[in-house]
């Protein structure tokens, strides 16, 4: 099954993070470095890695989007050693927003924004087999709190109906709410929920405190799509602020932002040939959402 790609853009550090994480987190790799020139950012390294076997992906495009706490990842650790272990390597030359401790969902947990602001939740796992190390986990603040029961709705709707979804890709797995006495959170609100698309999992919760962040473009999810049906059907779901689009990129109801993107786009970009990999390039700059005939108009040269 083609699995959602977190995307994660730096500002000139790609490949170091890329190296960090890959070296601390086990059967992790980088598994490819292209470069792009002459794009409105300049040259741009795009670099494709995998953690735990997750794909990853991340690009050096300029200090345009900062990392914030609204989408943070899960790291899930089989012992309490693990977790430390991980969590001061991680916090090195960072910050620490929740130190080591036990709390109550967790015997071992922390939560960090490493060297490069990326926020990171270390967690001993209370699970028998761990299926999936890396969770994506996105916080709903300011204008959209109270939004996420809503988003995993949404979410549902679209992935289990999409070309690529199946009756059974897309569940809620787990779901707390908010009780009275928790102020500033609204009873009834989200307090933790996990959830899957494509048989991923993700995290969501609220929170109504007085946070300084929101989504922002820093962290998308890539939508793999094989066909030109597939990205007009993403792209006609999610979208929801028209002045977001470009190059595959659109931002949702809830801001939280996406590339719809054609699987066959890495191998367009591919290869020795410059002269081809920019006609490529310069056409997928023009676009918003993207034509596949066009892409392989420009990659024929046509």
């Amino acid at each position: 099954m083609r699995k959602i790609t977190p995307h994660l853009w730096f500002d000139k550090h790609a490949k170091a993070a890329a190296e960090l994480y890959t070296s601390l987190i086990p059967n992790s790799k980088i598994t490819n470095v292209t470069t792009l020139h002459n794009t409105p950012s300049g040259d741009c390294d795009i670099v494709s890695f995998e953690l735990s076997g997750q794909p990853f992906m991340a690009i050096s495009a300029g200090p345009l989007f900062k990392f914030n706490p609204s989408v943070s990842f899960h790291v899930k650790c089989k012992t309490k050693d693990e977790v430390d272990s991980l969590f001061n390597k991680l916090s090195e030359g960072g910050k620490v927003l929740m130190p080591l401790d036990t709390y109550p969902f967790s015997e071992r947990y922390g939560w960090l924004e490493d060297r490069y602001s990326l926020s990171w939740q270390v967690i001993l796992a209370n699970e028998p087999e761990i299926k999936q190390r890396i969770v994506p986990a996105l916080l709903f603040v300011g204008a959209v709190c109270g939004k996420t029961e809503e988003a995993m709705t949404l979410y549902a709707d679209i992935f289990n109906n999409s070309p690529a979804g199946s009756a059974d890709s897309t569940n809620v797995n787990v779901l707390a709410r908010y009780g009275k006495g928790q102020e500033p959170d609204k009873e009834g609100t989200v307090t933790y929920a996990m959830f899957s698309l494509l048989g991923q999992e993700f995290a969501a919760m609220d929170s109504a405190h007085d946070h300084k962040f929101a989504f922002n473009e820093a962290i998308s999810f890539m939508v793999p799509c094989d066909l030109q049906a597939e990205i007009d059907y993403f792209w006609q779901k999610l979208s929801a602020d028209p002045n977001a689009g470009q190059c595959g990129w659109l931002k949702d109801k809830f801001g939280l932002s996406w590339q719809i993107t054609p699987t066959a786009l890495g191998d367009l970009l591919a290869g020795t040939d410059r002269d081809r990999t920019a006609r490529v390039t310069q056409a997928f700059l023009k676009m918003k959402k993207f034509d596949l005939a066009a892409l392989q108009r420009a990659y024929d040269g046509k």
